[in-house]
């Protein structure tokens, strides 16, 4: 149809017309994608009900997660326990539409990691960086190349399932090229599981010291100034709009990560998202990730998981290696350089960092340059390799 054209917001496609009718004013063109964007919350559409029954499930996991003391709580045990009640057939929905201001807000998360200091390091931190180019470049061929030899999966899922980067990240410019999300999320979180949960282990052994409890991270929002929230939500709506305009790949993901990114080194703020927000924003993502696996057979998901364990030795393996070369043309240690190459959490391998009195600048450092990296290369290397058919 002639001036139509289909953007899918929710479950169901909208139709927006690209002009205004015959004599009609003009109109400002974010008007049409906010009327559709209403109508998918409208009670007729939007399943409230089976959304706020998963909204209890995944919080339920991710307090279980949290008292257990695991890595991501909210993220992992949401979307564990929906993954559960999904493949079980439980009464739980969670429309894709609730996913993008979820992303917003993780964007500001990955950008409020700079900060001015950054540059008072950069010179000292060089060869480690460089260093961590090529590691990440090791790591995507290693393992895109393993799930596509052992795994079987298609090139596009293999691809950013391999990349070592952030579970949202990954899964949003991975459905967006046409790959299978579930699997890429379940690849994912079993490989952020399992090397935060691994490397505390092999620190202290190498390290000989015993690391205490996890201390909380961020500020709480009851104990934030009003000026937190209003940087929250001015950068991620100055970057959900920059990135829309820019045309960018998982637009509200990369634009809120920029422009939080860019107050940031500039001085103008040191604001972080309140824990409540951040971990809300986790539950929400992690509670519509695990739905999205619903009549997912359970051995395909066991298969899946069985894969993510060799890919996360494969893993472990090349951050010891270059950890133990890097070390040999720096000045951090083997220790220092584990924890700033793991591809695990950047909170959990900063809290480590912390306990072990490990310079968490450099640490926290290495984790958002690898994630920008990850997330800034690996869209336009996929481009370079499997360019678009011209229209």
């Amino acid at each position: 149809m002639r001036g139509a054209a289909w953007t899918g917001l929710g479950a169901r496609p909208y139709r927006l017309e690209t002009g205004p009718p015959s004599g009609a004013r003009p109109e400002p063109p974010m008007l049409p994608l906010l009327r559709a964007t209403l109508r998918e919350f409208s009670p007729r559409v939007f399943p409230y009900r089976g959304f706020a029954l998963a909204l209890l499930a995944g919080g339920a996991g991710g307090w279980l997660f949290a008292r257990a003391g695991l890595p991501l709580p909210w993220m992992l045990g949401s979307m564990t326990v929906c993954t559960i009640g999904a493949v079980l057939r439980a009464p739980i929905v969670a429309p894709a539409i609730v996913r993008p201001p979820m992303s917003m807000v993780i964007g500001v998360m990955l950008g409020a990691g700079f900060s001015p200091d950054l540059f008072g390091h950069i010179l000292s931190w060089i060869p480690t960086i460089l260093g961590l180019g090529v590691f990440v470049v090791a790591c995507a061929v290693v393992c895109v190349a393993y799930f596509r030899r052992f795994g079987g999966l298609d090139p596009v899922t293999a691809y950013f399932a391999g990349m070592p980067g952030g579970l949202v990240e990954m899964v949003v410019l991975g459905e967006q090229r046409g790959g299978d999300g579930r699997t890429i999320a379940l690849i994912h979180s079993a490989r952020i599981l399992l090397l935060v949960l691994t490397l505390p282990f092999l620190v202290q052994w190498l390290a000989g010291v015993s690391l205490g409890p996890r201390a909380p991270v961020g500020l709480s929002i009851a104990d934030a100034p009003w000026t937190t929230e209003a940087w929250l939500v001015g950068t991620a709506l100055a970057g959900a709009a920059l990135g829309s305009w820019l045309r960018m790949r998982a637009a509200f993901l990369l634009g809120p990560m920029l422009v939080t990114a860019a107050v940031h080194l500039l001085g103008w703020t040191t604001f972080t998202p309140p824990a409540e927000i951040v971990n809300a924003a986790q539950l929400v993502l992690g509670t519509t990730i695990g739905c999205s696996f619903a009549g997912t057979p359970p051995r395909a998901i066991l298969r899946i998981l069985a894969l993510s364990v060799g890919s996360t030795l494969l893993l472990l393996a090349l951050t010891l290696l270059f950890a133990f070369g890097i070390s040999f043309v720096s000045p951090y240690g083997i220790v220092p350089l584990i924890l700033a190459y793991s591809p695990g959490g950047l909170a959990e391998m900063s809290l480590i960092a912390l306990a072990l009195q490990i310079e968490a600048a450099f640490v926290a450092g290495h984790h958002v340059v690898r994630i920008f990296f990850v997330m800034s290369g690996s869209d336009l290397a996929f481009r370079w390799i499997r360019p678009e058919p011209k229209p």
